[in-house]
């Protein structure tokens, strides 16, 4: 298992760097800039801007510089916020994000999970139909649709919750920003579930078990139920980089200050070394999570070895 380990972390810096350099290139030859205003700047103003952040430099030289200092975890001063640095910025918005996405992750899987199996064993029935349907539609309606309808609805029109803000981490405050980031979510472990609950509970093995007399919870939760997990776990690992990073969408319709935020923000204003450090973050995120799925795949099936 250390050496699977071991081998995965080797092969995931090769990753890291592919992803760093397409976005740095990606970010620097996209037109427009970070100094491009309705007012243009005089020249010596903007050749003093591009002498204090290298931009006057070649553009393969900038790469090494930024390489040489990501490795130190420098990933450069903002361009908004002037008196912090990107790894300060990241530092202080990730705690936002992960507390948010982990109970929105946990929401949408323990409740995908739920519906998935009940849709399993009632199949083709009027329970299944029912939740397949809402699993549909929250898969379909994006969340910059769904954020404003629920705010419209339960905090303009039923006063029952803030329309946004963090609110020191209330719960009150967090419950329209956690909703709507947990139901496509949800709605895609349940689709997942079903699926693969349905073909576990028709192999052989399950039929044997049923033959020994087994309760049928004991059937379904202790046997089919592993196996059926294999492919929610393997959706699992970007589903988690992406809710414990932070929702662009979601944080900037609640106002919670998250990485989401800053990246949405650095993106509009050509932040540069902003966007760069986000999209390290999300990266290393999935790299990350992809390593833990591998790992849960051999403690959910048997036949899965880590050689």
């Amino acid at each position: 298992m250390l050496n699977f380990i071991f081998r995965r972390l080797m092969s995931a810096i090769p990753t890291l760097f592919v992803v760093i350099t397409i976005s740095f290139f990606l970010m620097r030859v996209a037109p427009g800039g970070p100094f491009d205003l309705e007012r243009p700047l005089p020249p010596q103003t903007m050749e003093l801007l591009a002498k204090t952040y290298q931009f006057d430099q070649p553009l393969w030289k900038q790469y090494i510089t930024y390489i040489g200092n990501a490795l130190r975890g420098d990933f450069g001063p903002s361009f908004i916020y002037k008196d912090n640095t990107v790894a300060e910025l990241i530092a202080q918005a990730l705690p936002y994000s992960i507390q948010v996405g982990s109970i929105a992750l946990g929401l949408a899987l323990v409740g995908g999970v739920i519906l998935g199996t009940i849709a399993a064993l009632r199949q083709n029935g009027a329970i299944d139909f029912a939740l397949m349907t809402f699993a549909t539609v929250g898969m379909t309606i994006p969340n910059f649709v769904m954020g404003p309808v629920l705010t419209l609805i339960f905090a303009l029109i039923l006063a029952w919750l803030p329309a946004g803000g963090w609110g020191n981490g209330s719960p009150y405050y967090l419950v329209l920003p956690i909703t709507v980031l947990a139901l496509p979510q949800l709605a895609v472990f349940a689709r997942l579930t079903r699926g693969s609950m349905i073909e576990a509970l028709h192999t052989d093995h399950i039929r044997t078990v049923r033959a020994y007399g087994l309760p049928s919870r004991v059937v379904v939760f202790t046997h089919a139920l592993r196996g059926a997990m294999l492919p929610v776990v393997s959706y699992l690992a970007p589903a988690a980089a992406a809710l414990l990073t932070g929702s662009a969408v979601v944080e900037s319709i609640f106002t919670i200050p998250g990485v989401g935020r800053f990246f949405v923000l650095g993106a509009l204003n050509r932040d540069y070394p902003l966007v760069m450090a986000t999209v390290v973050l999300v990266a290393v995120f999935v790299i990350v999570f992809n390593l833990l799925v591998d790992i849960a795949y051999g403690l959910l099936d048997p036949r899965v070895r880590h050689d």
